[in-house]
Formats: C-alpha cells, structure tokens, sequence
C-alpha cells in the first residue's frame, strides 16, 4: 500500500476531498519527523511508538579492503507496534 493508496481510501471512508487527506497526512508525518529530529518520541495509543534508538559504535570489515572501521554511535527512528497492533496481525495475516 503506498500513500496515495492510503489518501485514496481515507477520503472515500470519510468523504473528504483527496487533496485535503493529503495534506493532513503530509502534516501529521512532518510532525513526525520534526518530533524524532529533537529527540522527542511519539506515543500513539493502540497503534505504536515513534522512538529514537541509538546504535552503540562497533567495529565493521570492509571486505573488499579486508580492513576493519570503527562504525561510530548514532541515532536512528524506529517504531515500535502496540501489543493489540502485533496481535492483530498474528491472528490475521497468514504466515507464507
């Protein structure tokens, strides 16, 4: 599913013009990023957690040198499914 999909099936549902949807989309995913880019999680109930990880620094090969690098720590967004979103999919989506 891609966002156009999801603006596409929202303003269907809910009768709003497509543009609209989008727009509020855009938003909401801006809001997002501006939260992770300050260090602030978000904290969506019954949906997941927008959360920054931080990776600790370690020691990576370079196989085609057959060097070592020193990876440094560094942040990175991640999310985090709520327990009834996993259950959810568990029960729902069938294993391939």
């Amino acid at each position: 599913m891609t966002k156009a999909d999801i603006v596409a099936n929202i303003s269907e549902k809910l009768g709003m013009e497509k543009g609209d949807v989008q727009a509020t989309i855009e938003t909401f995913m801006d809001e997002v990023k501006t939260s992770l880019e300050s260090g602030d999680n978000v904290y969506l109930r019954g949906f997941g957690s927008f959360v920054v990880k931080t990776r600790a620094e370690k020691t990576g090969r370079n196989i085609s040198k057959n060097t070592t690098i020193k990876i440094p720590a560094h942040n990175i967004p991640a999310f985090k499914p709520a327990k009834i979103f996993v259950e959810g999919v568990k029960t729902n989506v069938e294993v391939k």
